[in-house]
Order: C-alpha cells, then structure tokens, then sequence
C-alpha cells in the first residue's frame, strides 16, 4: 500500500472483487454461512403447512402448497434478493436494510487532510443566512431511517429465532428413529447451542471452511433423495404450474396457509445481509447452481412421498420421505448430515447479526461494542463478543421457553415477513433516488414484490397471539434503542462539530504582557483580532516563545452607547511544561476539538509536544508500521502537530509513541535541516512522558421554548438524554477498542448542552 493514497484522505473500503477460482472458492465457502437456514427449511416446512395432527392432505392440495413453495422460492430468494437485492448493495459490499439507508443516504467522503487542518476555515453554525427548503428526500431521512433500523432490528430478532428453530428441528428427528428421546430433545438442542456460540470467536473464514463440505453434501443429499422420490410419483412436476398455488386458495380459502409456505423463504434476508461477508457474484453461482435445485426437487420430491404414502409421512414428512427403512444407514447419514446443517442453519444468522451490528456501530445507530475481525482479506468478517454471548443467551431461554417444534415455527417468520416487506420499500426508494431509474420501474418493484411480501406478512400477522409476539418485542426494543442511539449520539456529535474552533481564534503568540482590554463594537458583530499570517517566516522553531489565551465577555461594567455593545478581551499567559500530549479527534472536520478548549482553560499549560490525533480505518486488513502516522505541522505555534492514525481492519487500536515521533522527526529535519537537530532531541525528550486526552461530554438537555406541551417535550426529553444516554455512554465509551493503558488517558469534562 502507497503511503500517498493515505495521504490523499480518500482511500475507502469497496466490494470485493475476485475471480476465476478465487471466485469458485468464495462461493464454495457461501454455502456454509449464508444457505444453511434456507438449506434446511424442508426440514420443517411441509408439516407446517400440514401439522400431523391434522392428517394427510389431498392429492391436489399437496401440488398446490408443492406449487406456492417452489414459486416463492423463486420469486423472492432467487428473482428478489439473488437477482435484484444484489444492485443494491452499498460501495463498501454491504447489504441489508440498513445499507440501502446507507446508499440513500450516503456517508460524504473523509478528507483526512482536512482532519489534521487546525487553522483553517471552519463553519461555527452560526451563520445568519436562511437555510434552504429541505428536500423531500431530506424530509424523509428520519422516517426512512426509522424504517431501515426496524428491518434491522426484526433481522437481528430472527437471529434468536432461527437457532432455535433450525437446531431443534434436526434433534427432533432422531424421536422418529426412538421414541425414548423425545423427552431429551431440549437439553440436547440447548447443549448443541451452546457448542455452536462458543465457535463463534474462532471467526468467519475458519467456521467457513470447516462448514461449508458439510453444507455440500447436505445440499447433494437432499437432491439425490428429491429425485429419487420424485421417481415414485412423477405427476408432481404439475406443481411447477403456478396455477395450482393460486386454485389451492380458491379451493380451499384457508389464508393461513401461507405462514407454513413462508418458512420455505426464512433464511432469504441472510443472503442480501450478508454480502458484506463474501461478494454478489459469488452469491449468485453458489444459489443458482447448487442451493435452488436442491431445494426445489428436496420439495417436489417430499410431495410426491406425501401423496403416494400420505398416512405415514405425515408423521414427520422429511425424515419418513428418506429412502429406505427407519434406522437404516442412509436414514442416519442424512440425520448426521441434517443436524450439521441445522447448525450451520444458525451460524449464517449468527453472522449476519455481526455483520449488521457492525453497520450500526459505524454509523454510530448503536453504542460502541468490541469487535474482532477475523479475516485477512474480508473487512465483513467479524466477531463480537458482547452481541455473540447475547445472542446464545436469548436462543436458549426461547428453546426452552417454547419447548415443541410447533410453537416455534408459529413464532417463528414474522421477523422474516416484516423485513422482506422493508427491503421492498427501501429498495423501490433507492430505484427513484439513487440509481434515477423512471418512477414506473419503481412503481413495477414495488407493486411485483411488494404483493407477495404483504401476503406473507398478513398471515404472519396472525400468528402474533400464537407466539410471533415474542420476535415483534425483540425487534422492537432493538429498534427503539438503535433509532434513540442515533438521535442522542447524533446531538452529541452536533454539538462537538460546532465547537471545533480555528487554533489561532484563542492562542496567541509573542505578546509582551497579559492584558485585559476593552472594546466597542456594533451588536451582533465580533471584534476584530489580528493574528500573526502563517507565512513561511513563522516555521521559525523557538520553544522559548510565550503563548497566551485568548478569551472575551460582554462587559457589564461600561457605560454603552445607543447601539453598541461592550466585550472584554483578556489574555492569560500559558506556560510550557515538559511533556507530550496527544488530543483525540473523536469527529471529522478540521479545528481543534472542544476537550483542548477546556483543557486550556482549565490548565493554563501547553504541553512542549502537542499532537491533534485523528484515526481513519482504511479498507486493509494490516497497514505497515512505517504508513500508519501522516503528520503536518502547525508553523504559527511551535510544536503543534496534526496526525492521522491509519490503521487496518485488523490492527489493533495501539498508538506507538515511539512511531509517531519519529514521523514527526522525520517532518521536521524536512522542513529545516539545519535547526531541527536541536527541536528533534527536544522533541525526543518531552515524549518520554506522554498523556492521552479525550473529551467527556456531561450532555444537558436544552429547554425548548413553547406552551404546555413542550413543557412535557422538555421534561421527556431532558430524562432521555440525561438519565438514560449519559449513563449509556459512560458505559459504552468510544475507546472500548484502545488497547491504552487508563493510566495514560484523561478525560477532559466538558458541559455539553444538546
């Protein structure tokens, strides 16, 4: 890697981009992370279609629930997500509903140089000129946002869900072979849980290649005994006529029936969530040439048992449609093979759920967790111990909450129905906004697939009282506090923003003696302040100069004129004292952060090496140690530097001292080879000591002028931010991945008012 692409401040992560037999074992390693809960759904689908206590369905109503199964599959898994989702995604690879909020709304470019700027130009969000109309586009940023974080949350919902469903369906089966177990089947599904969760931190890439030979053969299996099945019954290819779906409705006028068909489909958000982890193309060859025709001959196959041996398959349609006897070898290999699938079934939720939840944090919707990245090559592939440990949790207290297969599946795919109706929106925004394609393929989009996703979730809907109330509060708590995250977090930022400040506003150089003056000035201008021009006659390096503050307040003590207002002016001599400090830039933008402010304020001191520290994390898994520090140097004020902290996805946070002085020698023996010999050893020995300071933000909540209601407003909103957020962010700070020791940080309190 170049050092002048860091330099250039625009170096980003994109999708990545492989071929050739790259590609072939990208999408070799997809099958065992994101197929496997789609992969296993034949494990329970047509009994839940057909509960065996209902008894075997008719010859035609077994080809028209065979007909709408496979039809879903191939309009929303294949057409919608493989096929349409894929455009979607965003620069970085990312998908999901929360990226497609990404891509309507897209972060602007990082300029890192603009980052290390501390005397620049800045905007103080004071200005007096009128803003503009706010867009359409603009006005629907909140509920756009509110919409893709509940798609969100209700994905990550599914996540406890589908473990628990996936894993007990498989050690279900074994009750078919001996009755003796059934009693068993919870502490043994809760025991492969946990196995399941505690592999997580070994990392995406590791569990990929292990689970993916596995979900191959799965996949192999389940087609070989579809076609062999299909064999006993060749009239069930009539279900390939869509026609017959659509008569099974007229015929029977049963609804419901569609929360059984819509388990076929559980498992198709993972595919567009986690592209992050791999790449659309090699999404699209492992789904259209492996998973699709296994799964639609799997179904034709299980309907043509279900009709010619109805009474007995009945019982449990996957296991008694395997060839051969009960207890036979086949019959337990594909059990093996069937419980492996089912745990891998809970492993692409799993991953997606990280995947997702490293979008949030990004985008700062979710409060600082720590995360690990566990591939070299793949920015996606993460781990998080926090949302991992949380998520075994919540799968086993649903396992053993629900206790039978039934119950689950009724609880289970609201989540999914939910979600696959807000990809559609989002998507059909994205059409109009983004890629500017004509309002009517828009319109097409939406009223295709949006028709499809609305069935499914009006029987969805009704399972609410039967259990799917459960995934509906998980979502919602998730979406409630990722949408007040994004509210508060947002405020706080805001306000840090507007109080970044040009260095030269309030440190001056050379003057003679600490004064206190008065000037006159008109209302509403500020007074005029001469600083020194930062012309190439000011690289003069002289740590013997004095530095004063500046700061001004309106007098209360002069006699004003009609129209003229009073300010003080008073500067305070700062001393140097011997040592390094090194201010975190917790926000982009150039100036200095509001913590240096305080700092000067409340310490009358400037440190002899001074350092305005921004972090960028580019697109690579390791930047070199001799890449990681772009330094500039403020040439007004001796010693003051502003860095930029490049570091890969899988450095760890750590900032070396010793590297970053000695980028900052190398600076200086640049900019003035005959005098910096004398500031380099100066400067070595000042670092010897050196101290990390981050603001600490005690958030008010503003008042809000108005009546009675927002007196109440104000009350709701002053406990919000001040019970609930300050305490949260205390919990979760912004340095939970520094690898700093606390003895080397201090937290500068700062009264922000939000």
């Amino acid at each position: 890697m170049a050092l002048s692409a860091l330099e250039a401040g625009h170096v980003k992560r994109e999708a990545l981009s492989v071929s050739g037999s790259a590609l072939l074992y990208l999408s070799f390693q997809t099958l065992g992370i994101i197929y496997s809960d789609i992969g296993t759904s034949p494990l329970y689908v047509l009994n839940g279609i057909w509960p065996a206590a209902k008894g075997a369905p008719s010859r035609e109503d077994v080809i028209g629930g065979v007909s709408a199964i496979v039809w879903s599959i191939t309009l929303l898994p294949l057409f919608k997500y493989v096929f349409v989702s894929m455009f979607f995604a965003t620069q970085e690879g990312e998908g999901g509903s929360f990226a497609l909020f990404q891509g309507i709304y897209p972060r602007r470019p990082r300029d890192t140089s603009a980052d290390r700027t501390l005397t620049g130009d800045y905007t103080n969000g004071k200005m007096t000129a009128p803003k503009p109309t706010k867009t359409l586009r603009e006005r629907m940023r909140w509920p756009l946002l509110i919409w893709s974080l509940a798609g969100t949350a209700l994905t990550m919902a599914d996540g406890v869900f589908t473990p628990a469903v996936s894993v007990t369906s498989a050690v279900g089966g074994i009750a078919v072979a001996k009755a003796s177990v059934t009693e068993d089947i919870v502490p043994i599904s809760i025991a492969f849980l946990l196995v399941l969760f505690f592999v997580q931190q070994f990392g995406t890439a590791r569990l990929a290649v292990t689970f993916a030979p596995i979900s191959m053969i799965w996949f192999l299996l389940i087609l070989s005994t579809g076609i062999y099945n299909i064999t006993t019954y060749p009239g069930i290819f009539r279900a390939l006529d869509p026609s017959r779906a659509v008569m099974l409705f007229v015929r029977t006028k049963d609804y419901g029936l569609l929360s059984g068909i819509l388990l076929s489909v559980t498992g198709c958000e993972a595919i567009f969530a986690n592209v992050g982890q791999f790449n659309a193309a090699s999404i699209r060859m492992s789904f259209i040439c492996l998973v699709y025709p296994s799964l639609v001959l799997t179904y034709l196959g299980q309907g043509a048992k279900l009709i010619t041996d109805g009474e007995n398959v009945i019982q449990n349609v996957f296991y008694r449609s395997i060839p051969g006897p009960l207890n036979g070898p086949l019959w337990w290999i594909v059990w093996l093979f069937a419980l492996l699938a089912t745990i891998l079934a809970s492993q692409a939720m799993i991953t997606a759920s990280f995947s997702l939840m490293q979008q949030l944090i990004t985008m700062k919707s979710f409060p600082s967790l720590r995360m690990l990245y566990t591939s070299e090559t793949i920015q996606g592939q993460i781990y998080i111990p926090a949302a991992n440990w949380t998520l075994m949790v919540g799968t086993i207290v649903i396992v053993a909450a629900f206790s039978d297969l039934t119950a689950l599946t009724n609880a289970y795919g609201f989540a999914v129905a939910t979600v696959m109706l807000s990809t559609t929106g989002l998507i059909t925004v994205h059409i109009i906004w983004v890629k500017r394609l004509p309002w009517y393929a828009a319109c097409a989009f939406f009223l295709w697939f949006g028709f499809f996703d609305a069935l499914f979730f009006g029987a969805a809907v009704k399972k609410i009282p039967e259990g799917a109330w459960v995934p509906l509060m998980i979502g919602g708590v998730l979406a409630i506090i990722m949408t007040f995250w994004t509210w508060a977090k947002g405020l706080e930022d805001a306000f840090d923003g507007k109080n970044r400040r040009n260095l030269r506003d309030f440190i001056q150089r050379d003057e003679k003696s600490s004064v206190t003056f008065h000037l006159e000035s008109p209302i509403n201008e500020m007074p005029s302040i001469e600083f020194e021009s930062e012309s190439e006659e000011d690289t003069n390096t002289d740590f013997g100069s004095r530095y004063f503050y500046v700061s001004q307040t309106t007098s209360t003590s002069l006699s004003q004129k009609e129209g003229v207002e009073g300010k003080v002016v008073q500067r305070k001599e700062l001393s140097r004292i011997s040592s390094c400090a090194i201010f975190h830039k917790l926000t982009e933008g150039s100036g200095v952060p509001h913590s240096f402010i305080g700092f000067v304020r409340q310490w009358p001191a400037l440190p002899e090496v001074l350092i305005f520290l921004s972090i960028s994390i580019v697109p690579f898994a390791r930047v070199a140690p001799e890449d990681r520090y772009i330094v500039t140097k403020v040439r007004s004020i001796e010693g003051f530097y502003g860095a930029t902290y490049c570091i890969g996805f899988r450095d760890k946070f750590d900032v070396q001292i010793s590297d970053l002085i000695e980028r900052i020698c190398e600076l200086e023996m640049r900019m003035d080879p005959q005098r910096a010999p004398v500031l380099i050893e100066k400067i070595r020995n000042v670092s010897s000591s050196t101290t990390h300071v981050i603001p600490s933000y005690h958030v008010v909540s503003k008042k809000l002028a108005g009546g009675k209601v927002m007196v109440a407003v104000s009350y709701m909103r002053k406990y919000l931010i001040e019970a609930i957020y300050r305490r949260l962010a205390t919990m979760f700070p912004e340095t939970a991945n520094w690898l700093t020791s606390a003895d080397e940080i201090i937290r500068v309190g700062i009264n922000a008012s939000i």
